[in-house]
């Protein structure tokens, strides 16, 4: 998989797209200027930017993702997990659940997801 980094505010607006594609560009650039507080030369700058990422596409003026939302944040978490904790997924784990415990559902939805995901 492609490795996809956004700066803070083009996150924000590739969320905006994925709650609302497809979504017509003059209206993608009316929602920025309200949420975002962004001109249209940004929200086209921008959008130019994440479609030659390969992330979103626009065309005839209709802007739609390449990348859904979910895939493009399951790469990021793996790409923290690589950066922060070498790749090691029980490190990970670890430090996420810190000194707390684990419930007992957790402990049980954690554990058919590894059986699911496990090499043979």
């Amino acid at each position: 998989m492609i490795d996809y980094k956004l700066a803070q505010s083009e996150t924000k607006f590739a969320e905006l797209i994925w709650q609302h594609e497809p979504i017509n560009s003059g209206e993608l650039v009316r929602l920025c200027e309200k949420e975002l507080g962004w001109k249209k030369s940004t929200t086209y700058t921008v959008l130019k930017k994440l479609c030659d990422k390969g992330i979103f596409t626009n065309k005839n003026a209709v802007v739609s993702s390449l990348i859904k939302k979910d895939e493009f944040y399951a790469g990021q978490s793996r790409r923290f997990v690589e950066d922060t904790f070498g790749g090691s997924l029980p490190k990970f784990l670890t430090a996420f659940i810190g000194g707390g415990k684990l419930s007992d559902r957790q402990a049980e939805e954690l554990k058919k997801l590894i059986d699911r995901h496990k090499e043979d």
